[in-house]
């Protein structure tokens, strides 16, 4: 007969709030046995001891408290850990890895609307859609103003996804929908064979980048990607190339892209930035080819609720003792977000 695991809550109010409506708590209740406070927002926090100590289950997310080793040390029963985000890094202490306690991570859910988002974005920026939206009331000779680029459209493009990610795969996936597109990706773990039976070719960076009409980033924030995107890299973009960035800021060298983009050569579109958010006197922002958008590309309302039905599924395959479905091990973290 399944066990009903003894679990709790542990992220933001706003966040609970968001990602777990009367319904999707009811599936909880199907399965678990939800403690009180059903919400755990701080683990030192009075009056918790007792809860902490019976936990078997804990459901993070966004606004998590970390599991460090006098947090762990309270909850002694702990068995998983089921997060309803992506990266599980803000929580995760070595001191999880040492317990064996097992992690899962709502990830490629979050996935989803990141890869919508970037195909989205590389369609609108073929048109030069961004730069137009700032510039209309600008452009008095015509729509295109006094110099118009003949290369719009996406008709015949080359792509490059730099990271195979669950994000990557995703957008390489949606650019098949684009005639006569041809994409390139740039990952150094990634297998060519699976590259290839997404619908692209697995090149080395650096033959990636001069071939490329769009550039778009999926690369985890890790030390071994700061800045790897940085002067070289975009100098060798060809002329018109725009660079899209809905991973982390971290991984493109912000100075070196003012450098390429001041003077009109390349356009870009940023919705991660470093740092987020740019300070209001940033040079990035000011620039007719560079749009900055919030970190909205992301699970935002009810994409959401993909994040919690991911952790419940965990939750229902725990209670089961199935396997888990998106399993995260120490060793995973130094190669992806």
């Amino acid at each position: 007969m399944p066990q009903r695991p003894r679990t709790h809550f542990a992220m933001g109010e706003d966040t609970f709030r968001l990602l777990f409506d009367e319904p999707r708590l009811e599936r909880v209740r199907r399965v678990a046995d939800v403690g009180e406070p059903t919400l755990i927002e701080d683990f030192a926090a009075p009056g918790v001891a007792d809860a902490l100590a019976d936990i078997e289950v804990l459901i993070t997310s966004w606004g998590a408290p970390r599991l460090d080793p006098a947090a762990l040390a309270r909850m002694p029963r702990l068995a998983a850990v089921l997060h309803a985000a992506g990266t599980v890094r803000d929580v995760m202490t070595d001191a999880v890895w040492q317990r064996d306690i097992a992690v899962t991570t709502a990830a490629d859910a979050n996935a989803i609307p990141v890869a919508e988002f970037t195909y989205a974005a590389i369609v609108l920026a073929t048109k030069r859609t961004f730069f137009h939206v700032k510039t209309a009331h600008k452009n008095r000779r015509g729509w295109f103003g006094p110099d118009p680029r003949i290369e719009y459209g996406n008709l015949g493009r080359t792509i490059g996804v730099v990271g195979f990610s669950r994000t990557g795969r995703r957008v390489v996936e949606k650019l098949r929908a684009l005639e006569g597109v041809r994409i390139l990706v740039a990952d150094p773990f990634a297998d060519a064979a699976k590259v290839a039976a997404a619908g692209a070719e697995l090149v080395p960076l650096a033959d990636l980048l001069p071939r490329v009409d769009v550039l778009t980033l999926h690369a985890p924030a890790l030390a071994a990607t700061r800045h790897m995107i940085g002067r070289a890299e975009l100098a060798a973009l060809r002329d018109g190339a725009v660079l899209i960035n809905t991973a982390r800021g971290s991984v493109l060298d912000h100075d070196a892209l003012l450098a390429e983009c001041r003077d009109g050569r390349i356009d870009a579109v940023l919705d991660v930035t470093e740092p987020e958010p740019l300070p209001a006197d940033s040079p990035l922002l000011t620039l007719d080819n560079v749009a900055v958008t919030p970190h909205i590309a992301g699970s935002l309302g009810g994409e959401a609720r993909r994040l919690a039905d991911a952790a419940i599924e965990e939750l229902e395959a725990f209670a089961d003792g199935a396997p888990a479905r998106h399993p995260v091990f120490e060793g995973d973290l130094g190669v992806t977000a």
